[in-house]
Formats: C-alpha cells, sequence, structure tokens
C-alpha cells in the first residue's frame, strides 16, 4: 500500500496535505510513522490543527508557522464558514437519496466507541452525550446494493459519520467495530477526507482542496466498476 503523502496546497503558513489511509495523523502507540512525523521532517516546523483516524485517507491542514496554529485551529472549528466533505462506501442505500440525520453522541472513552442515546421521557439526554448533525447525498449506486455518498459534518464528533450511518443499519464497509460483515480482503474500512473549504486565515480568501481515494486500493476497488462514480464526486 501506498503510505507516502501528497501536499496539496501550500503557502508561507499553511499546506494541506493528503494522509494515506492506515497513517496515523500524529504519533501513537503503535510507533508507526504518522502523518505529522513525515512533515516535520521535511519542514522546519509543522503543528497539527486538526485529525482523522488512522483507517481514514484524505484532506487534512496543517501550520507552517507556529503563530497560525491556534487560528487555523479556530478556522477548521468554524463550523459557519468551513465545509468538510467525506466519501464513504456503505452496503446498501440509505431511506432516501438524500438527507439531514441529528442524533446525540455518547463517546465511552474505555472502549473508544461512540453510541446514539436517545432523549428520556423529559427530554433530556445522559451527561456527556452531544449534538451531531450531518447530511448525506447519494453519489452512485454500485453492484449488489452498495453506495457511494457524500457526507457533509455540520458537528465533529468522535466516530460521527461511523456511529450514525451504522444506528441506521449502514455500516461503513469494512468497519467492523460499528457492525460491518463487509470481508474483502483488505484492512481499515471505507471513509475518505474528500473536500475541505476553509477561509485562510491569513487573506480572508476561501481554500478549496480536494482528494479522492485511490482506486487501487481497500474498499475503494469496488468503484473501479464504475468509474464515472469518482468523476460524480466533484460536483457534490
Amino acid at each position: 500500500m501506498d503510505m507516502i503523502p501528497r501536499i496539496l496546497y501550500e503557502d508561507s503558513c499553511l499546506l494541506v496535505a493528503e494522509k494515506p489511509a492506515g497513517m496515523p495523523s500524529q504519533p501513537d502507540a503503535t510507533g508507526q510513522e504518522s502523518l505529522l512525523s513525515y512533515l516535520q521532517a521535511k519542514y522546519p516546523f509543522v503543528g497539527l490543527v486538526h485529525r482523522l483516524d488512522t483507517p481514514t485517507g484524505g484532506v487534512m491542514v496543517f501550520a507552517k508557522d507556529k503563530a497560525y496554529v491556534g487560528k487555523l485551529t479556530e478556522v477548521i472549528n468554524d463550523k459557519e464558514s468551513t465545509q468538510k466533505t467525506y466519501l464513504a462506501l456503505i452496503p446498501s442505500p440509505p431511506p432516501t437519496p438524500e438527507g439531514v440525520w441529528e442524533d446525540y453522541l455518547y463517546h465511552d472513552k474505555q472502549k473508544n466507541k461512540s453510541f446514539v442515546v436517545q432523549p428520556n421521557a423529559k427530554g433530556e439526554v445522559r451527561r456527556g452525550a452531544k449534538h451531531a448533525r450531518l447530511s448525506y447525498q447519494v453519489v452512485t449506486a454500485l453492484p449488489d446494493g452498495m453506495t457511494l455518498v457524500s457526507v457533509r459534518l455540520y458537528t465533529g464528533r468522535t466516530h460521527q459519520i461511523r456511529v450514525q450511518f451504522a444506528s441506521r443499519g449502514l455500516p461503513l464497509l469494512g468497519d467492523g467495530k460499528y457492525g460491518s460483515r463487509a470481508k474483502l480482503p483488505t484492512t481499515g474500512f471505507a471513509l475518505w477526507a474528500h473536500r475541505l473549504s476553509f477561509r485562510h486565515p491569513q487573506t480572508g480568501e476561501m481554500i478549496e482542496v480536494t482528494s479522492v481515494p485511490p482506486l487501487n486500493q481497500g474498499y475503494w476497488l469496488i468503484l473501479r466498476s464504475a468509474t464515472h462514480a469518482i468523476e460524480k464526486t466533484q460536483n457534490h
């Protein structure tokens, strides 16, 4: 598997890199080379701004100047101006071609797993549960009912896309933690950080960077039978 990151955009204060699926965002207990350490070996300074789960590939932003770490973090967390869009493969079509899902999610740190929780009769939710919102749109149907969807996050909860889809009987392909039974000969699961649009912290202009999953790796091999699918993602 190709584990060499690509630089998608850079200027004097920030860079946007494509994280390979399977590479940690930052150093962890596995001792595997992370995207952060890879970049820090090539630049005088690189600061972490946000993270992706290790199995998830795609667009990540980093600061190239210490003075912009905090500013970029604020920008990326600004849900009004920043848009995060992901691609995901699910085992069957969702109930409607597009929609908005809102839930309360509770993250169990010991199990490192999130759960959808329901309000009680008084409308109260358990302590620690947080509101989560996303919208999705079907991009294309694939063989055996599998479906490629484009997902926009409005909140950034732990494992949000994974648990919100799994709670509706649509676990991402390969995501055994949340119930996927897919048995393809690969590791990881089918989630890709496809597009990130944000306001530049120095100039104020909007920056949009796009990345597409590799059609020769993991569950994305499925898309090789529908090559038009990736072209369609440019319009989502």
